[in-house]
């Protein structure tokens, strides 16, 4: 394994802090997981994440409010564990998956392909990036250091002087606020945004 892959931190698990998930679940348990992480699913497409409450989520997934804080302290923690898998995914095409997206291309490229999937998870996810990733949340996220530190490195690899300074800022882009403004707001298209990002990427990183 090279020395990305040692250096890149793992995404946020779901049994991280605040959130208890039994090495080894009972069947009951697991069935009152899914039908939390499913209620909460449905909830979370139908209206801002950071405005639905636990009792709701208790009451869409039909069990008790005790039930469901031995396992989560917030909607939050709900949100990022519905999220968690989606990031996972795309962690594993980075570090291990072809080019562009994995190791074999120019950094420009790879940096590039970076910005094509993570609009793409924003698009299909945003509801739930809301309600895990928003302000400075976000950035204390293991998903973001992983994102931080694959993007810094690509940055140095192009030779771009002090990458530690830029690479929050081509990062910015991709806060789940900015991205509802630009589409809900400004009405730009998915394609609009991620062409321009994908120029950004050719710009900063082609050495």
């Amino acid at each position: 394994m090279g020395p990305e892959h040692r250096e890149l931190p793992m995404l946020h698990p779901e049994a991280g802090p605040g959130v208890r998930r039994p090495a080894r679940e009972r069947a009951d348990a697991a069935r009152n997981r899914m039908r939390v992480l499913k209620a909460a699913e449905r909830l979370f497409t139908t209206k801002d994440a950071r405005h639905v409450t636990m009792d709701e989520i208790a009451k869409e997934a039909g069990v008790g409010r005790a039930t469901l804080y031995r396992r989560y302290p917030d909607p939050a923690s709900i949100a990022i564990a519905l999220l968690d898998e989606h990031e996972r995914q795309l962690q594993g095409h980075i570090l291990t998956g072809p080019p562009p997206l994995g190791p074999g291309t120019a950094p420009a490229g790879r940096l590039a392909a970076f910005y094509v999937a993570m609009i793409d998870l924003l698009e299909r996810h945003l509801h739930l990036v809301l309600g895990a990733e928003t302000g400075g949340a976000r950035l204390r996220t293991g998903a973001y250091g992983f994102w931080r530190t694959h993007v810094r490195m690509l940055l140095a690899e192009a030779g771009v002087p002090e990458p530690e300074s830029v690479v929050d800022a081509l990062l910015a882009p991709l806060a789940p606020e900015v991205y509802q403004f630009q589409r809900r707001t400004l009405g730009l298209s998915q394609q609009q945004i991620t062409e321009s990002l994908v120029w950004l990427a050719h710009r900063t990183a082609s050495g």
